[in-house]
């Protein structure tokens, strides 16, 4: 399958996402892996990845509170590619203990407690499905923040211990919807209601005019701390999730 409709600069960036998939595949074969979120990105993402061949594993982290709209686009895109996409769930008796003692909306108490949700509920099933792996791929864009400006396409990542490649760095939000559209690739519905990064659902709102991509991730901290979840620490010093540099995944 090719790209259809698509102008030439869409098609320099096709390919050099391409590039940077194949560099990775090469390099680490079975040891690469893909974790996704089912945003706009991971829809383009997994359409490159499966109409080019590149075989490379697709995995999820299932929060537990995930909105079904992401379920939906999982069962989509297994569908159209016929693959089965890799569901990480985390440790049942961690997630129990941490209610147990916080509450179920622990989350909306203070900036420490919602990092320790994302750390049970994300972090700590993220680390053991990328164990024995040597890289992975991530969906993260420079346009989604000030934060994310400097990231480069390939990275150390001292945390995993894995090289990290962004494949889609130079993309914009409009490049992706240009894509998208023109692919036919299946996408979280959520985007139709004005969400532009989707996780949990209790911890995910549609943004407004002139807001960040990322506003619409724990909203309700107003700056209190830094609204990541903890995935892209980037040092070990920083790695309970006080400064990070990308999106989710």
């Amino acid at each position: 399958m090719g790209e259809v409709g698509v102008d030439e600069i869409m098609k320099s960036k096709i390919e050099s996402a391409l590039a940077l998939l194949r560099q990775a595949r090469a390099e680490h074969g079975d040891g690469l892996a893909y974790p996704c979120s089912f945003g706009a990105e991971g829809s383009v993402m997994i359409d490159l990845i499966c109409r080019h061949g590149l075989d490379i594993p697709v995995l999820t982290l299932d929060t537990g509170r995930l909105p079904q709209a992401t379920y939906d686009v999982i069962e989509a895109v297994e569908k159209r590619y016929d693959i089965r996409v890799q569901i990480v769930i985390p440790d049942c008796a961690e997630v129990e203990a941490m209610v147990r003692e916080h509450g179920v909306n622990l989350f909306r108490k203070s900036v420490e407690l919602r990092k320790r949700c994302c750390e049970v509920r994300k972090v700590h099933p993220l680390m053991r499905s990328l164990e024995g792996r040597t890289a992975w791929i991530t969906g993260r864009r420079r346009e989604q923040s000030r934060g994310r400006a400097e990231l480069a396409p390939v990275e150390s990542d001292p945390v995993y211990g894995l090289k990290k490649y962004n494949p889609l760095l130079d993309w914009t939000w409009d490049d992706l919807w240009s894509y998208i559209r023109s692919c036919d690739v299946p996408y979280n519905r959520l985007h139709d209601a004005h969400y532009r990064s989707i996780g949990c659902e209790c911890c995910t709102r549609a943004i407004t005019v002139g807001e960040d991509e990322r506003a619409g991730r724990w909203w309700w901290e107003n700056g209190e701390g830094l609204a990541e979840c903890g995935l892209h620490v980037m040092s070990i010093r920083e790695a309970s999730g006080e400064i990070e540099g990308g999106e989710g995944i």
